[in-house]
């Protein structure tokens, strides 16, 4: 940490709430040099903030050459540090961020209630809240006994689950409208927990030891059963809660970023198949062995369906009959929402109608339908978890705390949304886990919010969570005295009530087709992460979704669009040339945009899509070049090729012996030219006398447009310095367009630009880019080159042979003239001499 080399001003300090690392700054010289006196001496005083105390010493102030007003800091010590640092103006920074308004907005921060609940339109908002809060009541009383079922736990519990989380959300939660409290896809993932820790095998008993059986069989202890599963769902729940509050402390929120939406439909439409069999065989009251994990739906339906004989009739009756009232009675709900003013609340009506005709018709006797049998009344004293388990179920506990919350928030933000305000994710992950700690003291399992609840409570008129807190006393009504009233009730019609809530669910299979038509690559999210979790269960299903989303983001980053692009006639605007008719490549350049960040994954792609672009391979084509003048250089001394003022010519009649397939160099890792061998300039567009395969290069410029492109490797900055050296040597200039000020920086840092690679290859725009080079060519064609030249570089001294032919005399005389230069003259300066003679 770099300490401060003068003293900071006396406007600003004051004024930097949390600034820890100025006070870390500021403690070395009051702790080393020297605390100030408890009685400090008389301060001066701040521009509209009051005496400001400073130390008692009398030449402790010096006036800051930096502030308009005298400091009240003391003197600076070595390295900028103070002699002492007065306590009366760390008195004055503390009352300052210790302030009773800093308080309160802490305070209201971790208590939103504190924010919403004072400015409450009793009038307007308090009628629509009973309302709202008693029909949700009502719907979260008969979600609470049902989902119940699926967590594998006496349907009592459910109430309790429905009841406790209300109330620390209310508090501590920031969307207005949601319903907090059991919800199917959390409650099956719970279930499938609980199965795979108490499974019936546990708890078999000898029925000649088991009181008021006269069998001998083998039964189940349900009662220590039951107990047990109650235990590990309150323990999860506990354990769940503590990682939400730990993700929200850390602000961590973002993570369910990572579940996108696609991946999000996939998964709860396989929740909701696996809900629909789970509750399928308490519809036929047919008993199955309660099977976890990978294909375990397959298990269970070929079980169910071996022994679907054994299927109550009075039970599947009633499940049927439930299911296509309901459906039939929300529909009516949905089309006709604005004209009914509040819901008709179908679930309450049929449960009441199948518990007056079970307990009328007497069906557990007579038809041994299977029903409720017992709801606690009241409250089970709270119970600490069982932390021994926590090791068992953390994996799991893991999923369920980012899905539950995810679900929440998602519903959440739709109508916060629509009416206009906004909530706190981290804030939610805090709410919802000191809500499960808190329910789950008292034998409750994880909550969420319901889609179909919220639904409710939001289309009845709810406006705040005072909507939620009458809920939960609907819900504490049915704990304390109607529980007793819902015993007769058949467990099917509350499968069945589960069943007809997973419509919506199941509906959102109609979303692949638009996915497929709109982004492949989500639908494939979608089908994977749905398949995933029906074979492998839905924690497993959850990460291969998860994996497969972050596989496809890093193969649209490896693999990413691009092309060459072109000009609009008579505008600045380049397009691609794939895509447009009309677009005109400038002559002689090449313009890539590659629209992905560039790192080790895809440096091979930038170099793949710049072969293609400019249409042949830089370091072949130099390969190929080296193999020309080395050829050139023997028949050269052999006299078998000459040089004239139209450049190389071979004599006729002489066979070339210079001939070489296509075949790739031998070795393609040296790629520098030594000197000793050669170093040949010819025009390499023109017919050569070798027969040497040597692609042409119809370019002499290449811009790479990197407007996409947000960050460089280091990978990518050695290899894109490489390609720049690549296409140099063969007489090829690199330039940057539209790049971002951060790259420069990073290149800066990476040890990019050197005496070769400077600055001035980088342009702000395409344009400017290709204006430049327009300009740079004009410019070299206006001076005086030097035509048909080739210079011969060898580290002997040895002068050249050249074939004895006859000639004219001049040309004779020109060449002994030549011969006749002093032996410390270079080769290649001879042969310059003579062309320029024979001109």
């Amino acid at each position: 940490m770099k300490w401060p080399q003068k003293r900071p001003s006396v406007d600003r300090l004051p004024f930097l709430p949390f600034a820890w690392e100025r006070w870390w700054r500021l403690a070395p010289g009051c702790f080393l040099q020297g605390t100030a006196p408890l009685a400090p001496a008389r301060a001066p005083s701040l521009p509209g903030r009051g005496p400001c105390p400073t130390s008692a010493s009398p030449n402790a102030r010096h006036p800051s050459p930096n502030a308009r007003h005298p400091s009240p800091l003391p003197a600076w010590g070595r390295r900028g540090l103070p002699s002492r640092l007065p306590v009366g103006y760390v008195h004055h920074l503390l009352s300052r961020r210790c302030s009773r308004k800093r308080a309160f907005q802490i305070t209201r921060s971790f208590l939103p209630v504190l924010e919403w609940l004072p400015n409450y339109r009793v009038k307007e908002w308090l009628v629509s809240d009973v309302i709202s809060g008693v029909s949700t009541g009502l719907v979260a009383t008969l979600q609470g006994l049902a989902y119940a079922l699926l967590v594998a736990v006496p349907v009592g519990y459910g109430l309790y689950s429905a009841f406790f989380p209300i109330l620390t959300y209310f508090f501590l939660g920031t969307s207005r409208h949601i319903s907090v409290g059991p919800f199917p896809v959390v409650s099956l993932m719970v279930g499938s927990v609980v199965l795979s820790m108490a499974p019936d095998d546990n708890f078999l008993i000898d029925g000649s030891n088991a009181t008021g059986t006269n069998g001998t069989g083998t039964l189940i202890d349900t009662e220590s059963r039951d107990a047990q599963r109650v235990l590990i769902a309150s323990t999860l729940t506990f354990l769940v809660g503590i990682l939400q509050v730990i993700f929200g402390v850390l602000q961590i929120g973002f993570i369910v970023r990572y579940l996108a939406d696609p991946l999000v439909g996939g998964f709860t439409t396989a929740a909701a198949f696996q809900v629909l069999v789970s509750q399928l065989k308490i519809v036929l009251n047919v008993s199955t062995k309660n099977y976890n994990g990978v294909l375990s739906i397959i298990y269970t339906l070929i079980e169910t369906f071996e022994k679907i004989s054994t299927t109550n009739i009075a039970d599947l009756t009633a499940g049927l009959l439930t299911i296509f009232v309901c459906m039939v009675v929300k529909e009516i709900n949905d089309r006709f929402k604005h004209k009914i003013p509040i819901p008709i609340p179908i679930e309450v009506i049929v449960t009441i109608v199948a518990t007056g005709i079970s307990y009328a018709a007497d069906l557990e006797k007579k038809y041994n339908a299977g029903i409720v049998k017992s709801i606690p009344r009241g409250f089970l004293p709270p119970e600490p978890p069982d932390v021994s388990l926590f090791s068992q179920m953390m994996a799991a506990s893991f999923s369920i705390a980012i899905v539950a919350y995810a679900i929440a928030v998602s519903v959440g933000k739709v109508y916060a949304t629509k009416y206009d305000y906004a909530i706190d994710g981290n804030q939610e992950f805090i709410a919802f886990g000191f809500s499960n700690i808190f329910s789950g003291a008292f034998s409750c399992f994880v909550a969420t919010t319901a889609l179909s609840r919220t639904a409710v409570q939001e289309s009845t008129g709810g406006k705040t969570q005072v909507a939620g807190i009458i809920s939960a006393g609907i819900v504490l009504i049915s704990i304390v005295a109607l529980g007793k009233l819902l015993e007769p009730l058949q467990k099917s019609v509350l499968a069945a009530v589960v069943i007809a809530n997973l419509k919506g669910m199941f509906m959102q299979v109609f979303d692949v087709p638009r996915l497929w038509r709109q982004n492949r690559v989500d639908a494939m999210i979608w089908v994977f992460t749905c398949v995933a979790s029906i074979i492998l269960g839905l924690d497993l299903g959850l990460l291969a979704g998860l994996l497969f989303g972050l596989l496809t983001v890093v193969l649209r980053v490896q693999f990413p669009s691009w092309g060459g692009f072109g000009n609009i006639p008579g505008t600045d605007i380049y397009k691609k040339v794939k895509d447009y008719k009309n677009v005109i490549e400038p002559e002689g350049v090449k313009i890539l945009k590659f629209s992905s960040p560039i790192f080790y994954a895809n440096i091979d792609g930038l170099k793949s899509s710049l072969k293609s672009t400019v249409g042949f391979d830089a370091v072949k084509v130099y390969n190929k070049r080296l193999k020309a003048l080395r050829k050139i250089q023997k028949l050269i001394k052999k006299g078998k090729l000459k040089a004239t003022k139209n450049g190389i010519i071979s004599e006729p009649g002489i066979s070339n012996e210079a001939f070489e397939t296509d075949e790739e160099p031998e070795d393609n890792q040296d790629l520098q030219v030594p000197t000793k061998e050669v170093e040949i300039q010819v025009d390499w567009n023109s017919e050569l006398p070798v027969k040497v395969n040597i692609p042409k290069v119809p370019i002499h410029s290449l811009i790479l447009d990197f407007g996409a492109v947000t960050f460089l490797d280091i990978v990518a900055v050695r290899s894109i310095k490489t390609i720049i050296r690549e296409f140099e040597r063969i007489d090829v200039r690199v330039y940057f367009a539209s790049y971002q000020d951060s790259l420069i920086s990073q290149l800066e840092r990476s040890a990019f630009f050197d005496d070769t690679v400077r600055k001035d290859i980088f342009f702000l725009t395409v344009h400017d880019a290709v204006l430049y080079i327009r300009n740079q060519m004009t410019y070299s064609d206006n001076q005086d080159p030097i035509f048909e030249k080739i210079s011969l570089m060898q580290e002997s001294k040895e002068p050249i042979e050249f074939t004895e032919t006859s000639r004219p005399d001049d040309e004779l005389d020109v060449q002994e003239e030549v011969c006749t230069l002093e032996p410390n003259v270079s080769v290649t300066y001879r042969i310059l001499l003579a062309l320029l003679l024979c001109l």
